[in-house]
């Protein structure tokens, strides 16, 4: 009797793992509420669904703050925690007030940890308050081609009036990715002087990922902003509310780099007489 059993086990087993390259695929082809993929050197749209649809976008938001402060400040000047940064709702590095930290140190909280504490800590030492910081947020964000964007808070957390869009997102996160800090904070996997290893599963499990943040919260649902980086071609991949955000992404990529190749390959001189 056990022989039967047996070799049902094993058909199921097999019938399981045949199955499994498929549940990957559907999986990643569940699309985002709102998509969009760039090639950075160009700003060209490669990819788009939904694009323009105002959405909130959870800890992305953090981009700019951490593009503005990496424009503004000095990596070394040192931050004393004030009160309001302490005890900062949700994802958090545990600050406490009166502790001291670099700018450098709270950046890479902000983008590998996702503190929203770290992220209350900048803005108020770049702006003095919150409420200045995000003024600052949605100025600088016009700058880039984002017009349909409004910031509410340095970190993403829900509010009614704080809302971006694909396009807009991936617009702004194709300008971070030109700055060097910018860009070797978010491909960082882990930051030793603290210990923190970055949130983004995507940088080793994709080849030529190079950032940037992921981003959570019940009314924005998962989001995630990405880059990867193949052959001299720089791409940005923007997912918003999208349950499988890293195979969504990671198949989205690899249809924009494909796209590039093929591109590349038909403008090559053919050889011969």
């Amino acid at each position: 009797m056990r022989k039967p059993a047996a070799a049902a086990l094993a058909a199921v087993c097999l019938f399981a793992v045949l199955l499994m390259p498929c549940q990957r695929a559907a999986k990643a082809e569940q699309a985002g509420r709102a998509e969009c993929v760039i090639e950075v050197s160009s700003r060209r749209i490669l990819h788009e669904k939904d694009a323009m649809l105002p959405l909130p976008n959870a800890s992305t938001t953090k981009i700019v703050t951490a593009l503005i402060v990496i424009e503004d400040c000095f990596l070394s000047d040192e931050v004393v925690i004030p009160p309001e940064a302490e005890g900062v709702e949700g994802s958090c590095v545990y600050l406490r007030a009166g502790e001291t930290y670099t700018v450098e140190a709270l950046l890479y909280g902000l983008m590998l940890r996702s503190g929203n504490d770290a992220a209350a800590a900048l803005a108020i030492y770049h702006s003095g308050s919150v409420a200045a910081f995000a003024q600052v947020m949605n100025e600088r964000v016009l700058l880039l081609g984002a017009e349909h964007t409004h910031f509410s808070n340095p970190h993403g957390l829900p509010d009614v009036a704080h809302h971006t869009t694909a396009r807009d997102l991936a617009l702004i996160t194709a300008a971070a990715m030109e700055n060097e800090t910018f860009r070797a904070i978010v491909s960082a996997k882990h930051y030793a002087p603290y210990d923190w290893y970055n949130k983004n599963k995507l940088l080793s499990s994709f080849a030529g990922a190079c950032g940037v943040k992921t981003g959570y919260t019940v009314q924005a649902g998962r989001c995630l902003v990405s880059a990867a980086e193949r052959e001299g071609a720089l791409i940005v991949c923007v997912v918003l509310d999208c349950p499988p955000m890293y195979e969504r992404s990671a198949q989205l990529l690899e249809a924009a780099f494909s796209r590039i190749g093929e591109e590349r390959r038909g403008t090559e001189p053919s050889c011969g007489g």
